[in-house]
């Protein structure tokens, strides 16, 4: 190639290149970690900001450049995901929000996809905020997702005054009757009342469980245990 053509074809690349940058930049909204914020709150009934305050799903504390499937203190994820060698970052979040099934098939995601590229640049701003320690205050626990009102816990079970501290729990027929410490009978329609666990080191002491109001409805509730061997034990079949 003479110089000539050298000096007419070397710009050419150039303005190429440039117009490429410029089509992706314009294709991939850059984020913004406080509207991004507000998004996870949806998030927020499966996932923590917590560093191993694991829920449905596993904490996102440190998500950003970690390897999928690797978080130690938590065990439930699906063999797909471990196999996956996938990294989170940008990219991987990306085409994961878009679509988790497609992007890693077989995994136990149940979040069906997001398809508007703003918000996943915000959610994934967020993200990598988050695991550097500088997101935005309001979102984990704030109200406005789309799952607000069935969010999980996040106090203390043992320091629970004793409206909260069950005494007793006596069934019959449909319905559920829990005592509390304060003297409180509460009636439940058995489809409205869910026992559940929590072992860690904010769940309710042995043998002293605890209840909870529970969804978006004044008659249902959870009562927490400290192991699963106690309900059968603490639920006596009275009439």
């Amino acid at each position: 190639m003479n110089q000539f053509v050298m000096r007419l074809f070397v710009p050419a690349l150039a303005l190429a290149a440039a117009i490429i940058a410029t089509d992706v930049r314009a294709e991939t909204p850059s984020g913004n970690a406080k509207r991004g914020a507000q998004l996870f709150s949806a998030c927020a009934a499966c996932h923590s900001l917590a560093p191993d305050r694991n829920m449905t799903g596993p904490s996102l504390a440190g998500v950003w450049e970690r390897k999928a499937g690797n978080l130690k203190s938590f065990e439930r994820y699906s063999p797909a995901l471990k196999a996956s060698a996938i990294v989170w970052d940008e990219r991987t979040l990306d085409a994961w929000l878009t679509s988790p099934s497609h992007f890693i098939p077989d995994n136990r995601m149940t979040f069906a996809g997001m398809s508007d590229a703003g918000q996943r640049a915000d959610l994934i701003a967020f993200l990598k905020a988050a695991s550097s320690g500088q997101a935005p205050t309001a979102a984990e626990g704030q109200p406005g997702g789309m799952m607000s009102g069935m969010a999980p816990h996040f106090q203390d079970l043992k320091a629970l005054g004793p409206d909260r501290q069950v005494e007793a729990i006596r069934y019959c027929h449909d319905t559920y009757r829990v005592m509390t410490a304060d003297g409180r009978t509460a009636d439940f329609w058995e489809a409205n009342l869910r026992f559940k666990t929590d072992s860690s080191n904010t769940g309710p002491l042995e043998g002293k469980p605890v209840i909870l109001p529970a969804g978006m409805m004044g008659d249902r509730a959870s009562v927490f245990f400290a192991a699963p061997e106690e309900m059968s034990a603490f639920i006596k079949h009275q009439c």
